[in-house]
């Protein structure tokens, strides 16, 4: 059996690491380190109520609470603050919101560390956010019962109010701030013996409240990175070589430069992180004049070892990989499949590939550095504030505890704002001149210098017995590894055959929740694409290349054997062994999907045809279990219409019914995009697509209908961000299928395909 990375589990939430702290006296919400010289003046006014690091409330009432996540469109500071709302007893229009700087004590209580991904964030922090709304209002209830004379266990909190019914007295949660009666402290075992609210007793979970960012959002005031404006601040423009990764610098002429108004320097990085190669930022006054200057920079570069990798030499590479005997490591080693093989009835096997895929969000990656003193500081959205504080450190040549970051709204993230390249030109630019520097990339640095979604071969080899039963499979994955490029070990897992680490964000979603008697996954690195394309976490991240190898594998075996394709997930989500709970919730929401879309249940048009896929992304110890049904229409010419995609997904406890509606819509539109219509390609060793012109994601003119059930069953909340992204994919490859007989395997999906599967 498979081990997963010990750090990611909610089980191993510790809540002895959180500091909760309940009193008058406990320290402000702080923005850097109030240990560093020119950070103690962003500590909060020492009037308010702090019963948590996570959220205050002030003598006025409102309650402000600090998100440690990145929110970037899925409103998770609205999740966090309406999960302390419930067990608080706040009323929502008292509610705000705050983003957390990079200091420690604000880290994901379960990663020990502040990442927003996986779809983890609502998963991994519910129960930490709830017992610290009820800390903070077991404080409030004592210190109203002090002040009214009364019993605490006679109150009742409600809207931000304590009352007493016998007595008619009350106080709202203003009057007992400014009162200083709530002095009540927590040791780490007593939140952890607070008795939490039960699902029925919920009066804000599971309400669709409005959004608390939504309004700065639409009025302008919401500051986002591309907003930051400093005093004295000059700009930056990166100019990026031709080459992804390994170019090297061999002179800079900006005797041209120099003729734009207001250039102040070409500054040629020295990443001693790795995370940039070959880069030069041409600094000026304006932006437009330092877009100028860097067009105006004449570069000469060395090409480096990877100048004439190629798409086409990378799957290859790949290919020669997989078949050597001893290469890789295994994520899941059960029974023996070889064996299995000799003995079965029939052997189905197929290879699958992925193309190289681009986060471009909405809003380019930019980020602003400046100098006070000693006190870097960074102004920047990002996803992996402690990674990324490391790596703004190690560009500058200082120590990380001085290295300050001031979150910023994302106007995007997808993944991609888990790295921290912008940052670096950023920082080497200011130091350089000595001035506050904020650099944006254009839409082509972007494209071009992606951490993308890496090319993928998977080779799938599976065997049934006389009676059509699924025995045994054996699973490839080659790719790029991005969490290993990382550099953080707790982010990689041990091998079950003890060959070393792996990287099992590479291979999640292989572990399934089928019963298959004999099931072998082997992780295996593509090194060339690993450096030639640093490849980082996009989203969905494994469970989208790995599903769509599984569920396009289930669908060939029981074509194969002649079974329905959803009534042969159904035998094989018995929930066996190791996967009882996660295959019965997993067979439910096939089920439901099924029903939901009509599946089977009246004859379809000539050229049409229905396919079914179900997922437990994204690990098996965080997984969210989705289900989708494909209707597709497809044409003589191969040409594939997608006519309807209806996704079922069990979220366990719902928070927000409207947002997780939101998020699954969005993910399922975000899959088909990736199944029909993005591709990226390598010629080179460089990315060849750099703006939508050439890199084309899924148009409004291309929306399918989208139906969506959520099951909500008041079991532990689990994420919506993601999961939709990875079941689209092969439930449209299936359907396909069922419409035509043409058998697709690569992604995406293109008519040229298609029509030559159906001829063959």
């Amino acid at each position: 059996m498979n081990r997963h990375v010990k750090n990611v589990t909610p089980e191993t939430t510790d809540l002895s690491r959180r500091s909760f702290l309940v009193g008058s006296a406990a320290a402000g919400l702080v923005l850097g380190y109030a240990g560093l010289p020119g950070i103690g003046e962003a500590l909060a006014a020492p009037s308010n109520f702090e019963p948590s690091v996570w959220y205050a409330i002030a003598p006025d009432g409102l309650v402000t609470v600090t998100c440690g996540k990145a929110d970037m469109g899925q409103h998770i500071a609205s999740t966090m603050a309406q999960i302390v709302a419930e067990e608080l007893g706040a009323k929502w229009s008292d509610m705000r919101v705050n983003l957390a700087s990079n200091d420690p004590k604000f880290n994901d209580p379960v990663l020990g560390a502040q990442i927003t991904g996986g779809s983890w964030s609502t998963m991994m922090n519910f129960e930490a956010m709830s017992r610290a709304g009820a800390a903070g209002r077991m404080a409030l209830t004592e210190g109203a019962a002090a002040a009214m004379g009364v019993p605490a266990a006679e109150l009742v909190v409600r809207d931000s109010m304590i009352v007493h019914p016998k007595s008619k007295k009350q106080m709202s949660f203003a009057d007992i701030v400014k009162s200083g009666k709530a002095t009540k402290t927590f040791t780490p075992d007593e939140l952890k013996a607070i008795k939490l609210k039960t699902p029925d007793q919920y009066t804000m979970i599971g309400v669709s409240v409005p959004q608390l960012d939504i309004p700065s959002k639409t009025n302008g005031t919401a500051k986002y990175g591309i907003d930051v404006m400093l005093p004295g601040m000059a700009y930056g423009a990166v100019v990026t070589p031709p080459v992804r990764f390994g170019a090297t610098v061999k002179s800079v002429d900006d005797s041209a430069a120099k003729k734009v108004p207001g250039f102040i320097k070409a500054v040629t990085l020295d990443d001693k992180t790795g995370t940039t190669s070959g880069w030069v930022v041409a600094v000026a006054g304006t932006y437009a004049n330092a877009k100028k200057a860097a067009q105006a920079l004449k570069i000469a570069y060395d090409g480096g070892p990877n100048a004439k990798v190629s798409s086409e030499s990378l799957l290859e590479e790949a290919k020669r990989l997989q078949k050597l005997e001893d290469s890789g490591q295994f994520f899941v080693k059960d029974g023996d499949p070889a064996a299995a093989f000799g003995s079965a009835a029939r052997v189905v096997e197929a290879e699958y590939t992925t193309s190289i895929n681009i986060h471009a969000p909405l809003e380019p990656m930019n980020a602003t550095a400046e100098f006070k003193g000693d006190i870097l500081h960074i102004y920047s959205g990002n996803q992996f504030a402690t990674r990324s504080g490391a790596i703004a450190a190690g560009a500058a040549g200082i120590d990380p505890k001085f290295v300050v970051m001031h979150q910023m709204w994302l106007g995007g993230g997808f993944g991609r704002r888990l790295d921290a390249d912008m940052m670096i030109p950023a920082v080497q630019a200011a130091k350089a001149i000595g001035k506050p520097v904020k650099v944006i990339y254009t839409r082509e640095n972007d494209m071009t210098m992606d951490f993308s979604r890496p090319l993928t071969y998977q080779k799938v080899k599976a065997g049934v017995d006389g009676d059509g039963k699924l025995v045994a499979l054996s699973h490839d994955v080659v790719s790029a590894w991005p969490t290993q490029r990382w550099g953080i070990p707790d982010f990689l897992t041990p091998s079950v055959d003890k060959k070393g680490p792996l990287d099992s964000f590479t291979v999640n979603g292989a572990d399934f929740f089928y019963t298959v008697p004999n099931h072998y996954v082997r992780a295996i690195k593509n090194e060339m694409a690993h450096n030639a394309t640093p490849s980082g976490q996009l989203r969905s991240v494994a469970p989208g290349w790995t599903f769509w190898a599984v569920e396009s594998m289930i669908d060939e075996i029981a074509a194969a054997t002649g079974k329905d394709p959803a009534q042969f997930r159904i035998s094989l989500l018995d929930g066996a062994g190791k996967n009882d709970g996660g295959a019965q919730r997993l067979r439910n929401t096939l089920l439901a999907a099924m029903g939901l879309s009509g599946y089977g249940s009246r004859q379809l048009p000539k050229g049409e045809g229905m396919g079914v896929a179900c997922v437990s992304s994204q690990e098996r110890a965080t997984a969210s279990w989705t289900a989708c049904v494909a209707h597709v229409a497809v044409a003589p010419s191969g040409e594939v219409t997608v006519k309807k995609l209806t996704v079922a997904t069990d979220v366990g406890t719902q928070v927000h019914p409207d947002n997780i509606r939101a998020q699954v819509e969005g993910a399922a539109l975000w899959g088909l995009s990736l199944a029909m219509y993005e591709k990226a390609t390598l010629k080179d060793g460089g990315i060849e697509q750099t703006n939508f012109d050439s890199y084309t994601p899924l148009r409004m003119s291309q929306m399918p209908e989208v139906a969506i059930a959520v099951i909500a069953n008041g079991e532990k909340a689990t994420g919506v961000g993601e999961p939709a992204v990875t079941v689209v994919a092969p439930a449209i490859g299936n359907a396909i299928f069922k419409a035509s007989g043409a058998r697709v395997r690569a992604l995406p999906i293109t008519a040229e395909a298609v029509k030559a599967s159906m001829k063959a």
